[in-house]
Order: C-alpha cells, then sequence, then structure tokens
C-alpha cells in the first residue's frame, strides 16, 4: 500500500502542477472556458442570476483556481499537511468530474480547457482522465498514513509560500504581456484568411432531418422520404447529426471585420498587399494606461505611410472615442466579442499585419517596443 500510495502522490502532484502551469499560461482562456459553463447554466431560469454575477468575476476564479491546483500539486508532493491536502485534493477532482462529466453527458460543452488551449481535450477525454486521476486521489486519501515530508516543515511552508508568489506573479506578467506560449491560431506567422477556411482533409457531420406537419389538429413527424401529401401544413424542420464528422471546423471561426456602415471588409483589409497595423480594444474605461503609445504608434504609422485600422466589438464607443473625442481619423471596424477574445488576449493588443500574416503582436504593456522598432 506504502508504495501505491506514493506512486499515486508523485503522478497526482506532477499532473497538478503541469495542468495549472499550462493555464497559468493564460488565465484569459480559463476565464472564457468558465464563463461558458455559466452561460449554459443561465439558461436555467432559477440560476440565471446568479450565473450572470459569477460571470463578471471569471477571471479571479480563474486565477485562484490556477493557483489552487499549482499549490495542491506542491503539497502533496511534499507530503506536508497531508490531512488537508489530501481533503482539498478530493474536493477538488471530484469537482473537476462533475464539469467534464456534464460536459459529456449534456453535449454542450466541446472542451473543457483542463490543459488550456495548448493540449486541447475533449470533453470524454479530460472524463476519463478525471475518473482515473479520482482513482488515485481516493489511493492518496484513504492511504495518507503513509504519506512523509522529505524536508521539515518550516522548508515546506517557505516552498508553499514561494510557489503561491511565483504563480501569482507569473499570472500578472502574462496578463500585462502576452502568453509565453501562444496555442491560439492568431500566432506571429499565422495567415488569418487560410485559417478561415475549412482543413483540406475535413470530414463534413452527416445529417439527416425530422419534419413535422399538421392535420386536424394533430401534429406528426416525417422524415425526407415521407414527407406526406398537400392536406398536412407544414410546422417545423429540424436537423440532426447521425454521423459526427471529423477536422470539419476552420481554426479561426467567426472572424468578420466590419465596418461603420455594416460592410463585410475582411478580404478587403487582409488582402492589402502592404504593411498595416490592427489594434484591438474593447474596453475604453482605463485608456490612460496606454493612450500616450498609442498616439506615438499611430503618428509613426501614419509618417511611415502604414494603415492603421481599429478592431473592437464597440465600434460605436470606438469611433466616438477615437475619431469623435480626439480626432484620429482612424477606420473603426467591427469584431465579434467571441471571436475579439481568441484574437487579443490583451486589452488593447496590437498586430502588425503583412497582408492576412501577422508579423508580429505586442501587449499594451510593451507597446514601448514598437516605437524602438
Amino acid at each position: 500500500m506504502k508504495v501505491l500510495v506514493n506512486i499515486s502522490r508523485v503522478l497526482v502532484g506532477i499532473l497538478f502542477i503541469f495542468s495549472g502551469l499550462v493555464k497559468a499560461n493564460d488565465p484569459h482562456g480559463l476565464s472564457y472556458k468558465m464563463q461558458e459553463f455559466f452561460e449554459v447554466w443561465a439558461n436555467d431560469a432559477s440560476l440565471k442570476t446568479f450565473m450572470h454575477w459569477l460571470s463578471l468575476y471569471a477571471l479571479p476564479f480563474s486565477i485562484i483556481m490556477i493557483t489552487l491546483e499549482i499549490i495542491v500539486g506542491v503539497g502533496i508532493l511534499l507530503g506536508t499537511w497531508r490531512k488537508f491536502f489530501t481533503t482539498l485534493l478530493l474536493i477538488l477532482i471530484i469537482f473537476f468530474a462533475f464539469l467534464t462529466g456534464y460536459a459529456v453527458l449534456s453535449g454542450k460543452i466541446a472542451t473543457c480547457g483542463c490543459f488550456g488551449d495548448c493540449i486541447p481535450l475533449t470533453s470524454m477525454q479530460s472524463f476519463i482522465k478525471d475518473l482515473v486521476l479520482l482513482a488515485l486521489v481516493l489511493v492518496l486519501f484513504f492511504g495518507r498514513k503513509y504519506i512523509n515530508p522529505f524536508l521539515s516543515n518550516s522548508i515546506n511552508v517557505f516552498l508553499l509560500v514561494i510557489s503561491c508568489i511565483l504563480v501569482l506573479f507569473y499570472q500578472w506578467h502574462v496578463m500585462r504581456h502576452l502568453p509565453t506560449v501562444d496555442c491560439l491560431p492568431f500566432k506571429k506567422g499565422d495567415n488569418i484568411l487560410q485559417l478561415r477556411k475549412m482543413p483540406a482533409n475535413a470530414v463534413p457531420d452527416k445529417k439527416d432531418y425530422r419534419f413535422v406537419y399538421e392535420k386536424n389538429g394533430k401534429k406528426q413527424n416525417f422524415t425526407i422520404k415521407d414527407l406526406p401529401d398537400s392536406s398536412w401544413q407544414f410546422v417545423s424542420r429540424e436537423d440532426f447529426i447521425i454521423e459526427k464528422g471529423e477536422n470539419n471546423e476552420p481554426p479561426i471561426k467567426d472572424f468578420y471585420l466590419t465596418s461603420l456602415s455594416g460592410n463585410d471588409t475582411t478580404e478587403a483589409v487582409l488582402s492589402l498587399d502592404a504593411s498595416f497595423y490592427l489594434f484591438f480594444v474593447k474596453s475604453f474605461s482605463d485608456t490612460g494606461k496606454w493612450f500616450d503609445n498609442f498616439s506615438n504608434i499611430y503618428k509613426n504609422a501614419t509618417k511611415n505611410n502604414k494603415l492603421f485600422y481599429i478592431v473592437t466589438p464597440e465600434i460605436a464607443e470606438a469611433n466616438n472615442f477615437f475619431n469623435t473625442q480626439n480626432s484620429f481619423n482612424v477606420p473603426v471596424l467591427s469584431l465579434d466579442a467571441t471571436s475579439f477574445k481568441t484574437a487579443a488576449r490583451t486589452d488593447p493588443e496590437l498586430y502588425l499585419m503583412k497582408g492576412p500574416v501577422i508579423k508580429n503582436k505586442w501587449a499594451w504593456a510593451d507597446f514601448e517596443e514598437v516605437l524602438k522598432n
């Protein structure tokens, strides 16, 4: 039993630390996944208000969850406070298994974000992983008397505190700059237009249709092969998948740049045979931290005849801020809020483009670096 406990201890500790570090690379990613769960649960009228409230604090929850996951992993490896950490491990893995199990059974969540965007797992894969982890954690929970610390208590406490500080600092750093490892389809060198296309080896879903017709107050379902005669009145049609396809979604979905007049300008802008900037911005509540650098970047771009575009989900507010209040006379393009979250992990964020290819990108905290180039 002692050998089994210590093997489980190492496996669980390393996996929890690894999982936490992968997500710490991009805390916003986990917060968006949390919001996805909250939005699904908000469909229940009794939970709607509470879920919307939770969604407002998704980012703090994300930071806490990531930090907790890593600290628990470190704690179980160190072997200190074994009752506390084994109990906390059990609570966490039951919670994770509930989330992944819900995703599988409901079919409403495609991926659970267990390893962030860098190692995407399906809901079923995540659920199986959590069930295996649950078995290992149960071994630790019931065999915790065999868990002994390698170091003294004071050194263990010191290492836990340092781990906590480092994890929090790292998350603060990547939220001000950019993720250390960019795992999204908007990396340097990526071709946005190309990634909007369906993969060449895509296998489409096989679909069938169910039709509902009504006659004499009675509704009945029909297939496409046995539609009723004209005495029946059409009510509705339902599409359903009979066989799931593979690799049948483009890496970049719903990335449409729309002008103030409502025209889709995605192809026109991204097909430019020139270098230009895309400035992604959503919030205008704290512009002081980036406005001066933005002004200098814009002036420098204008001086060098580089086109400049504002990309935002808040097109009216952005146009008012940049062109009415500050007279930049810069084109403002609208982008769906969900696509914006994927394209820009910091707010604001700047892309240097060469046609459809991302040549470079900077978070707002690094705008001074743009001026040095």
